[in-house]
């Protein structure tokens, strides 16, 4: 959950939309960073109404900044860059997103009570959130899968990181230098660095995110 004051700042930078259609999720945006995800509300009318929340993670094509876009009823309702938090009945949706992806998109009631959005089934999170469904041991190897590449990839780096950091004349002089055990070859480093990106767009998917194994956040 977004804390008081980054909620407060991220309600600040909320824009009003304009009405524009929302479009229909086609498979190939999957490769261009967009999410799509859903909420239904009941109305003050008690009447139900269809929010959607979409974002493109790699960026506007104008400007390069990341948005998310609230439709209601299919219609642009509102904007913001993110992290977002958009007032709607009975709470705020709030919407962040990591350097792989939206790695928060809850509706957040009055209580303090949380909920996920539901991903468009054609989204990635979507196709991911059936996988889950319908295959949930395999679903749950790669989650481990992917923490394991990631601790793998972090511990590593950092234990070849020491050694430089270490020889910086300051450094080296109050606590000498240290001898990495571990020096790999530039290929392996490549490999490791790959595998730590997908095990992170994977995380994505399903909209998991911490931030020492995730990378960079906003």
């Amino acid at each position: 959950m977004l804390n008081d004051w980054k909620r407060h700042r991220a309600a600040r930078r909320v824009k009003p939309g304009d009405g524009r259609p929302l479009k229909h999720y086609r498979w190939w945006q999957m490769l261009l960073g967009r999410s799509l995800l859903h909420l239904r509300l009941t109305g003050a009318d008690a009447r139900p109404v269809d929010y959607a929340v979409d974002v493109r993670t790699m960026g506007d094509k104008q400007d390069g900044e990341v948005r998310a876009r609230l439709y209601r009823d299919g219609a642009l309702h509102a904007q913001a860059k993110v992290p977002a938090a958009f007032s709607v009945e009975g709470g705020t949706i709030e919407v962040a997103t990591s350097s792989f992806g939206v790695k928060r998109c809850h509706y957040v009631t009055d209580d303090g009570t949380e909920r996920l959005l539901t991903p468009d089934p054609a989204s990635g999170e979507g196709r991911r959130a059936r996988f889950a469904a319908e295959h949930p041991s395999q679903s749950r190897v790669v989650g481990i899968v992917a923490v394991v590449l990631l601790v793998v990839g972090l511990g590593l780096n950092l234990v070849q990181l020491l050694e430089p950091l270490s020889r910086i004349p300051p450094v080296a002089e109050h606590i000498g230098v240290f001898e990495s055990p571990i020096h790999l070859p530039l290929w392996l480093n490549i490999t490791l660095g790959a595998g730590a990106a997908l095990a992170s767009t994977e995380r994505a998917l399903r909209l998991r995110y911490h931030w020492l194994l995730d990378g960079g956040a906003s």
